[in-house]
């Protein structure tokens, strides 16, 4: 498959700049195969069944955009060594060892370029995150064409966010209350709180043709035994985003039978796992998850999942019914689609 495949079209004004004032107003759109339904995220209930276990991305989106002498950087992964990797215009003009200067006079030098990752900056500080919180604003997504606001802080953060480091949110999470998961557990269902942070992999555009040409950047992620034991004795997983389906996936250690089945391991790590049509979905069978870009990985993700020709008419549907689009938008539930 090619990346024009996973195309189509949107009308801009359909693209979300703004949260709706309630977290769970947002609208869902139901996919099980070529049947479509309108609902709302609310009655993601009635899709629960005892014995489900849902999965959700806790990590936290660190306020990681920032100016340093003149120049925007957006944070997006840890380095072993310490270091940031950061997203910069341009950043090839900056030479090797310069220090840039932020706005509480922290300094930064910039130690090495990569045409993918951009600027990796070692930071003289004690700790890079109480620095961002001063300086730092929440790094919306480009499309919004806006500069982040106050309420950000709050509403670009999940209610059940803990451990930092994410770039960008796991925005399907962005529906829940904390009213609304306890009604999830009230069904008779497990919440799972796995973590992956979110890095630049998630939204970089895919600029080849060839679809086995496009790198993906690694992301951190984990599972626990103590997770990995629960989530092994599901009766389904529900994955509420795709940065919680590629945790699960990366995890996942194939088929079983009767009571020797495993979905997943505990895992440690990092993830450059790129899922598109013709994959085998191991561990998930109900997918959570908010509408995404023409031709990005997220799309072939979902069309991986509920299959492409389904997403294709799914998404039309939701432009012709005017559904809210990308990271402030609204929804869709979809289920896992042949074997």
């Amino acid at each position: 498959m090619h990346t024009s495949d996973f195309d189509f079209e949107l009308p801009p004004e359909l693209i979300a700049s703004h949260p709706l004032e309630q977290r769970d107003a947002s609208r869902m759109l139901v996919v099980d195969g070529d049947n479509v339904a309108d609902r709302h995220i609310r009655d993601f209930l009635d899709f629960i069944r005892p014995g489900d276990v849902v999965v959700m991305n806790n990590s936290r989106v660190i306020p990681a955009r920032f100016m340093a002498s003149g120049h925007e950087i957006t944070l997006h992964t840890a380095a072993d060594d310490g270091a940031w990797w950061g997203l910069c215009k341009k950043f090839n003009k900056i030479p090797v060892g310069t220090d840039l200067t932020l706005d509480d006079g922290t300094v930064a030098t910039v130690v090495a370029h990569d045409d993918d990752s951009g600027l990796k900056l070692k930071f003289h500080c004690d700790n890079v995150f109480d620095v961002l919180d001063r300086v730092g604003k929440m790094p919306l997504p480009p499309y919004m064409k806006r500069d982040c606001e106050t309420a950000d802080r709050d509403r670009y953060q999940t209610v059940y966010a803990g451990p930092l480091g994410s770039m960008a949110a796991p925005t399907a999470g962005l529906h829940f209350t904390p009213e609304l998961m306890n009604e999830i557990t009230a069904r008779g269902a497990q919440i799972v709180h796995v973590t992956l942070h979110v890095g630049a992999g998630t939204w970089m555009p895919v600029k080849t043709e060839d679809l086995s040409q496009h790198k993906m950047h690694s992301e951190w992620c984990q599972i626990t035994p103590a997770q990995a034991d629960i989530i092994n004795n599901a009766r389904r997983v529900i994955a509420v985003g795709t940065t919680s389906m590629r945790t699960l996936e990366s995890a996942a250690i194939g088929t079983g039978d009767g009571a020797e089945f495993r979905r997943v391991k505990p895992f440690c790590g990092t993830t450059n796992i790129f899922i598109t049509p013709g994959y085998k979905f191991r561990a998930v069978d109900v997918l959570l998850t908010n509408f995404h870009l023409p031709k990005s990985t997220l799309f072939m993700l979902v069309s991986a999942f509920a299959g492409l020709d389904n997403m294709r008419a799914a998404y039309r549907h939701a432009v012709d019914a005017r559904y809210r689009f990308f990271s402030y938008g609204d929804c869709c539930l979809l289920f896992k689609q042949g074997e």
